[in-house]
Formats: C-alpha cells, sequence, structure tokens
C-alpha cells in the first residue's frame, strides 16, 4: 500500500508568535490578545523553544490576588501559588516544552496531546526552534476531507490491495466520512483487515459492511 499519511507540516500554523524568557507579564498578555491565542512558547537567546506560556498560567495571578489561602490550600496549589508571584515567562512557563517534529504525523502528534492533556504543540526543527505550531483544531481538519477523495483512497488502497481479483465486485460509498463496503467476497476472514485498513484512511469517521446473500457486518 502507498498512502502517505498527513504529517504535522501540512496543517501546522507556520506564523508562530513566541517571547523569551523575560518577557514580563503584561506583554505576554498583550501578545496573546494581540495574536488571538491562548498559548506562547518560550524561547531561550538562542531561539531554542524551552516552554509554553499559557493562559492557565496567568490565571492564578488574578485567582489569588486578593486572597490569603488557607494552609490547606497552600499545600494543595503549591505551583499555581508560584506562578501567581511570578513575572516573567521564565518564571510562569510549563517547562521543559513537549514539541512536536514536522514530519510526525497527525495521529501521533493527537496521541502525544491526549496523553499529556495539552491543546497545542509547538512545532520544532532538529535545532529546537520553532517552525510553527499545532492546535487540537488543526489535527481535526483532516476529517474536513471530501467523501469521494476518501472513496477514491478506499477503492486503491484497501480493496485493490485485499481483494484484487474481486475489486469490481467491491462497492464503496462514503458518506459524511462514513464508509460502506458491500458485494461479495469469497474470505470473509478478510473483513477485520479491511475494517482495520480502512479506519487508517484519514478522514474516515466509521465503517459499515454490508454482504450479499443476506449477511450483515456492521464493524463500529
Amino acid at each position: 500500500m502507498s498512502g502517505t499519511p498527513h504529517i504535522v507540516s501540512d496543517v501546522m500554523t507556520r506564523d508562530v508568535a513566541c517571547v523569551d524568557r523575560d518577557a514580563v507579564f503584561k506583554d505576554i498578555v498583550r501578545a496573546m490578545q494581540d495574536r488571538k491565542v491562548s498559548a506562547l512558547p518560550v524561547v531561550d537567546g538562542g531561539g531554542k523553544v524551552v516552554g509554553v506560556v499559557s493562559e492557565a498560567d496567568l490565571l492564578p495571578k488574578e485567582e489569588f490576588r486578593d486572597s490569603d489561602p488557607d494552609r490547606y490550600t497552600q499545600l494543595r496549589r503549591l505551583s499555581d501559588l508560584a506562578k501567581a508571584g511570578s513575572v516573567t515567562a521564565g518564571e510562569l512557563m510549563t517547562s521543559p516544552a513537549l514539541t512536536a517534529a514536522p514530519g510526525v504525523t497527525l495521529a501521533q502528534a493527537a496521541r502525544t496531546m491526549a496523553r499529556a492533556r495539552v491543546k497545542r504543540l509547538p512545532v520544532v526543527d532538529a535545532g529546537g526552534r520553532p517552525v510553527g505550531i499545532v492546535s487540537r483544531a488543526d489535527l481535526l481538519k483532516v476529517f474536513l476531507r471530501g467523501d469521494e477523495d476518501i472513496a477514491e483512497e478506499v477503492r486503491r488502497e484497501v480493496v485493490g490491495y485485499l481483494f484484487p481479483t474481486q475489486a469490481d465486485a467491491v462497492r464503496v460509498e462514503v458518506r459524511d466520512g462514513v464508509v460502506r463496503l458491500g458485494g461479495r467476497v469469497r474470505d470473509k476472514s478478510l473483513v477485520p483487515v479491511a475494517a482495520r485498513l480502512v479506519r487508517a484512511v484519514e478522514g474516515v469517521v466509521d465503517i459499515e459492511f454490508r454482504l450479499d446473500h443476506g449477511d450483515e457486518a456492521d464493524l463500529h
């Protein structure tokens, strides 16, 4: 099979705003407002990404502005209290930065975000310098792929691969990203394999198999 998955550089925002470690609190807020973003990569003197400062890192400043937290809160929110007293990006940032390379697949980037529970990843070159940023919304762009484009890839990369002598007997229909395969196949043991391969096609939301002779298998 020759299908090539999309990679981070296909969907990332290339015009990425950064702040240096010495950027002060108000400048960070101003940069977020000007660029309409909720987080900024933090770079060192050599331009290498060393952390990320987000709205979540800034909010403790307001939350604890006029409060006197009790001992329990002090122990439970030690990190937030430290950030409430911080004034520079270097003090406020989450570090080390979780980053992605431009050639990482969208699936790999999605797994990294999900496991770390982050909303975005700075994209860096081999030297750690920022070349873009990728967000959850960017990763979801793949589901905007057209139905006919998906159908053509399924016909070529799945049906043609698994059923080369029966390709004309297998119908491929795609609607709103849901792939439906119908027709007659001699070796039904290949159905689970087909399901796995179809799900690997970018933009696929779900898959259903409708087999002739009254047999029906819906795989979800």
